[in-house]
C-alpha cells in the first residue's frame, strides 16, 4: 500500500510539473528565438527599443537596465564595452531610478 501511495504521488507531481511548464511557456511567449525576442508580445506589443529604461542598483552597487511595461518586465546588467559591470553609484543599493515605467499605458500598482 505504501508503494502505491508513493507511485501515485510521484506521478501526480510529474504531471503537475509538466502542466506548469506548458503554462509558463505560453505566458512567456513560447519558445521565441532570434529576432522575435526583441519584441514585446503583450497587449501593447511593440519593439523593445520603444520602451524607456531606468537603472536598478544591485546590493553590490552595480547598475542594471530595468524596464517595466506594466505586465512584463525586463532587466539586464549594464556593462562597459569590454564586459565589465558599470557601478556608478547613481542611487543607493536595491533602488530603481529613472523613467523605467514609461512607454506603456498599462498601470502598475507597485
Amino acid at each position: 500500500m505504501k508503494m502505491l501511495k508513493i507511485t501515485a504521488l510521484l506521478t501526480a507531481g510529474l504531471s503537475l510539473s509538466a502542466c506548469a511548464e506548458a503554462i509558463v511557456s505560453a505566458i512567456e511567449g513560447g519558445e521565441r528565438t532570434g529576432a522575435e525576442r526583441s519584441f514585446d508580445a503583450g497587449r501593447d506589443a511593440k519593439h523593445l527599443s520603444q520602451l524607456v529604461a531606468g537603472v536598478w542598483v544591485d546590493p553590490n552597487g552595480c547598475d542594471h537596465w530595468i524596464i517595466d511595461d506594466g505586465i512584463e518586465g525586463y532587466l539586464s546588467e549594464r556593462l562597459t564595452p569590454d564586459g565589465r559591470p558599470v557601478c556608478t553609484g547613481i542611487a543607493p543599493p536595491n533602488t530603481a531610478t529613472g523613467p523605467f515605467r514609461e512607454g506603456t499605458d498599462i498601470p502598475d500598482p507597485l
